[in-house]
């Protein structure tokens, strides 16, 4: 026995004599050491965990060529090949985190982004239809959010010191040509598009990516819904008109289709709140539209969207230039818009998305010069009366064909690459007081090609870099616009990013056919934006700047119309903009307030010289507050708009000095409006029902606060009146109504 002690301690001494120490500390790529890290010899049990300083120590009897193995959660698998001698070895080894969507930083400077899904989204979808300044637009939500105007008397989105014409609205990445009804004078028109086709929006409002392009100022992003849940039915009533739909869900769930069709008719309306224009024809507007969805086997989707729209209107305005006589307008529009559009993967780790759309728009308008007893008058003398009797007939199409590659380079890293087609032909014909015609047509076909990688260099660094180019015929020039944007994350919650981007973008067909030789118009973007962002709160503010050249300066031609004769004008636009939401605060309470400031001067048009656009309003703010009331089944929406006032101008052309001056200017009242809705949901918390109701009541500009947009003059100038809304106040009351599937608790899990 006691031989056998001493061979054991023998053998034990031998043993520990040929261990061999390994130590060492592991730390990040930004000198942060780890805790909890497992160090291991591969295909052994020798190993150790790190300590709060990231430090490591073990011993092993392994020799020669062996593989140290480094792993811990949120980093990838690092691996070092190391030798055992005799003597002990010391390893220090930095990891690198992996790059995750839970984690890595958000690409966002100068893009707003309302989703249900993304993590990066400032508001979701059910924000957009429950502001109740918005009356349920999609674009009227997006005036709640910094950098747009609260423009009145013309419809589309006036972002960051630009015109309408300057912001683009996409669907599945086509292009949407007459996305809003067509304008009347002095009356903003709504959007065509029912707000619940869309599962995903993204407002960007400077900087876009380089997918995009013929926009100086912004680009409005739609993403069509997918399936739906199960075969669902809606049907709505209201004081403005009746709709419904269906959408039905195939039994295998991998295809779908749809149809619905809406009625407006605003005689009721205008009958119980009246309006400042003489309505003889009453806006009557009817569309229909329809959808498919197939699901592919690999999880890519084919989709179909399509519609047809009609609208009929006509009032009457006191003529500006007289006492006594009238202004009858009447305007009739037809307009079609299809898209399909296909995504799927395709192999090697690359997936397509392309699309066609096709749309045609076909607008008549009249314009009678009446007397007291709405009968037409001819006026020869002054001559300008003349003109004051025409009709116009302009029939539009367009087409679109997109298609993108992309793929998967490195965690999240990704590059896209792909081209645009866009043809569009336009005739105009006008009729004038004699008899007169005069038409004109124009053609452009359009190509484009760009290319885009975002790079994920750490979960705190990212970059998206592009660059697009494009070719117009009506140009016959090529340019090309570089894209970058960089973001960086300061703390787990927040993050800084930039933006840079050149964009350039075509006359708009109102100023067109132009004198031969213009060039196209261009921005130059700068963004730096701070964003801190939780479950509950978030908090965004951005720095921009953006330099416009190439400018299109108009003249008249022989019809009076202002054409694009150079490109002499210039400009640009600078602020600051803030935005602030808070849905823990105040209990059952969710609101958003959003700070614009804009510095803006441009030399464009008529404009005699770099003066602040009529369109722009210095600051601008928006209060949205909701609460939902869960014992009383009802939500109670509130918003209030503010801006200063807008310049205004009449602009006269001086013979003496063959020039345009300033005849008259000065600055609107200051914009208020508040606006209140009501949503009740009386089927709240019924596991039985098999039918959902909402019923609505929102009433815009409650207090009935004087608005004025801007002022009309009359021909010389010596008298001018204030451009208002057609009212004081609006009131809307309706129900709807959905067949299969309950919204409500939706309501409620989004307004809490």
């Amino acid at each position: 026995m006691k031989g056998l002690l001493l061979s054991i301690l023998f053998f034990s001494i031998l043993n520990v004599n040929g261990q061999i120490s390994i130590t060492g500390h592991i730390s990040n790529n930004r000198n942060k050491f780890l805790y909890g890290v497992s160090i291991t010899l591969k295909n052994t049990y020798d190993g150790a965990t790190t300590d709060s300083l990231g430090n490591y120590s073990f011993t092993t009897t392994e020799k020669g060529d062996q593989i140290l193995e480094v792993t811990i959660t949120g980093y990838n698998l690092a691996t070092q090949k190391i030798v055992i001698g005799s003597a002990s070895l010391v390893q220090n080894i930095i990891l690198k985190e992996q790059i995750t969507e839970l984690k890595a930083v958000i690409i966002s400077a100068g893009a707003f982004e309302a989703s249900d899904k993304n993590k990066g989204a400032v508001l979701n979808s059910l924000d957009i239809v429950t502001t109740p300044s918005a009356n349920g637009d999609v674009t009227s939500a997006f005036k709640s959010l910094p950098g747009t105007q609260q423009v009145g008397e013309s419809e589309g989105l006036f972002v960051r010191g630009g015109t309408a014409t300057e912001s683009k609205i996409y669907m599945d990445g086509n292009l949407v040509n007459n996305f809003f009804y067509s304008s009347t004078p002095g009356i903003a028109t709504r959007g065509r598009f029912n707000p619940f086709l869309f599962k995903g929006t993204v407002f960007s409002t400077g900087g876009y990516s380089a997918l995009y392009g013929q926009a100086l100022s912004s680009a409005l992003i739609l993403e069509s819904t997918d399936l739906p849940e199960k075969t669902e039915a809606d049907l709505s009533v209201s004081v403005v008109g009746i709709g419904g739909g269906i959408q039905h869900l195939a039994k295998n769930k991998k295809s779908s289709w749809g149809i619905s069709y809406n009625y407006t008719n605003l005689w009721l309306a205008f009958n119980v709140i009246k309006q400042k224009q003489d309505y003889f024809r009453v806006p009557l507007a009817q569309q229909t539209d329809a959808n498919f969805r197939i699901k592919r086997k690999n999880g890519g989707f084919l989709k179909y969207y399509g519609y047809v729209s009609g609208n009929k209107v006509g009032f009457r305005n006191p003529d500006i230039d007289s006492v006594a006589l009238k202004n009858a307008f009447v305007l009739q529009n037809l307009n079609t818009y299809q898209n399909i559009n296909w995504k799927d993967r395709i192999g090697n780790g690359w997936k397509i998305n392309t699309g066609i759309s096709f749309s045609t728009n076909r607008d008549d308008i009249t314009n009678e010069l009446q007397n007291d007893e709405n009968n037409k008058v001819s006026i020869s003398n002054p001559a300008f009366y003349s003109f004051k009797n025409f009709s116009l007939q302009n029939v539009a199409r367009y087409a679109q064909a997109r298609m993108v590659l992309e793929k998967k380079i490195k965690g999240l890293s990704v590059v896209r690459l792909g081209g645009d087609y866009f043809y569009s032909n336009e005739k105009t014909t006008y009729i004038l007081f004699d008899g007169t015609k005069y038409a004109e047509k124009v053609t452009d076909n359009l190509v484009a090609g760009f290319a885009e990688t975002d790079i994920y260099l750490t979960n705190n660094l990212a970059a998206k870099l592009g660059t697009r180019l494009e070719h117009s015929a009506i140009i016959n020039k090529w340019n090309i616009a570089p894209r970058i944007s960089l973001a960086y994350k300061l703390a787990e919650k927040s993050q800084a990013s930039f933006a840079y981007g050149i964009f350039y973008q075509n006359p708009e067909r109102k100023l067109l056919p132009g004198v031969a030789g213009i060039d196209y118009s261009k921005a130059t973007h700068y963004i730096f934006q701070y964003t801190m962002q939780t479950k509950d709160h978030t908090l965004r503010t951005e720095l921009f700047y953006k330099k416009y050249d190439n400018l299109y300066k108009t003249v008249p031609n022989f019809t009076g119309k202002e054409i694009a004769a150079n490109n002499n004008g210039y400009g640009n636009a600078k602020g600051i903009e803030f935005f602030w939401r808070d849905k823990k605060t105040i209990k059952n309470v969710d609101y958003w307030i959003s700070y614009s400031y804009l510095d803006t001067k441009r030399d464009f048009l008529n404009y005699p010289f770099a003066i602040q656009p009529s369109f722009a309003a210095t600051h601008t703010v928006a209060f949205v507050f909701k609460r939902f009331v869960l014992p009383w089944k009802t939500g109670f929406n509130f918003s209030y708009n503010f801006a200063t006032g807008r310049p205004y101008y009449n602009f006269t052309y001086d013979n003496t000095q063959s020039k345009y001056i300033i005849g008259d200017q000065g600055k609107t009242i200051n914009y208020n409006n508040v606006s209140f809705s009501i949503n009740y949901l009386p089927n709240l918390g019924k596991k039985d029902a098999t039918v959902f109701a909402v019923w609505v009541l929102g009433i815009n500009n409650v207090l009935g606060q004087n608005q004025v947009y801007s002022y009309n003059y009359n021909n010389d100038g010596s008298r001018k009146e204030a451009v208002t809304p057609p009212a004081k106040r609006f009131i809307f009351i309706g129900c709807f109504l959905s067949f299969g599937i309950d919204r409500t608790q939706d309501a409620i899990n989004n307004n809490l």
